[in-house]
Formats: C-alpha cells, sequence, structure tokens
C-alpha cells in the first residue's frame, strides 16, 4: 500500500493517462515533477549520456540507445497489422490505435477524445484558457508549443524551412 496520497496520485496517473506536468519547450507531457526534470536534461545538454551524431544530452542509458536510432535509422519493432517499422515500442503501439480507431484520452468537459495525450492536453487549454508559452520577446502568450516557436521566428527572422524547387528559404513549413 502506498502511505502518502501524493505517491498514490502519482502511481495512479499511467492507469488514467493523466500527464499534468508540461515541459514549456516542446509538447510532452510527465505524471509527475521528477519525471519532467529528468526529461530536462534533454533542453539543458547536462545528461551525462551525449549522442555522437547530434550531440544531444540524455539521463539513462536506455534512453542514449533508443535515442542513437533516430540516427541510425533502426526500427526494430513492427505493426502486426500493416507491417510498418517503428524505432520506439511505443510507437506502435500508438500506431495501432490508426487500426482499431482507440481514443483513450477522453475531455471530461466536453467528451470529445483524442488518440494522443499532448493532442488532449492542447485541447483542455481551449476550455481553462491557459496559455503556457510565453514569448520573451514581446510577452505574446500561447497555448501549444509549435504555435509559440513559429511566433518566435518573427523576432529572430530564422527560416529553419527551404524549398526544394527553388532552393528559397522559409519561416514555416507549407504543404500542398
Amino acid at each position: 500500500a502506498l502511505s502518502h496520497s501524493h505517491c498514490f496520485r502519482t502511481h495512479e496517473r499511467p492507469h488514467t493517462r493523466e500527464k499534468p506536468f508540461d515541459c514549456k519547450e516542446c509538447e510532452k507531457s510527465f505524471i509527475s515533477p521528477a519525471s519532467i526534470r529528468r526529461y530536462m536534461v534533454t533542453h539543458s545538454g547536462d545528461g551525462p549520456y551525449k549522442c555522437k551524431f547530434c550531440g544531444k544530452a540524455l539521463d539513462r542509458l536506455s534512453l542514449y540507445l533508443t535515442h542513437e536510432r533516430t540516427h541510425t535509422g533502426e526500427k526494430p519493432y513492427e505493426c502486426k497489422q500493416c507491417g510498418k517499422a517503428f524505432s520506439w515500442h511505443s510507437s506502435v503501439r500508438i500506431h495501432e490505435r490508426t487500426h482499431t480507431g482507440e481514443k483513450p484520452y477522453e475531455c471530461k468537459e466536453c467528451g470529445k477524445s483524442f488518440n494522443f495525450s499532448s493532442s488532449f492536453r492542447r485541447h483542455e487549454r481551449t476550455h481553462t484558457g491557459e496559455k503556457p508559452y510565453k514569448c520573451k520577446e514581446c510577452g505574446k502568450a500561447f497555448n501549444c508549443p509549435s504555435s509559440f516557436h513559429r511566433h518566435e521566428r518573427t523576432h529572430t527572422g530564422e527560416k529553419p524551412y527551404e524549398c526544394k524547387l527553388y532552393g528559397k528559404a522559409l519561416s514555416r513549413l507549407i504543404s500542398f
């Protein structure tokens, strides 16, 4: 038995799929303050395992080894339904929802369901009005990191995308 109520709540979260702790840098959510602290080394660069390909820091060897697959292209996990291969076991489980139609994250406010926790958390903010991503340059706030990062480029002038046809640099990715 768990003796403290906060331990019980943290233990319960994987079952309820509640991830109330959001990374301010990206769209990932976590079940506890400890898990987000461990994850933050990926943004700070302070972890003990550094990727030999890109220099990304990770706090655990298992994460380091799976991260390397983003560079090597290794995809050892395969969907039993369609044969599509993935680098991570969790990606296969999430992909399988496209076959089953499972949407395990349901909004208590309006009943809408989602197949990804990040989509669910972003949706919840439409009800709460929460905008946790704030621009340091002008103070404008956003409810999702992708909008926030796109906005930041209006200040920096960064154009990370390139048109393959004309070679022109673009600040946002546009697909036709």
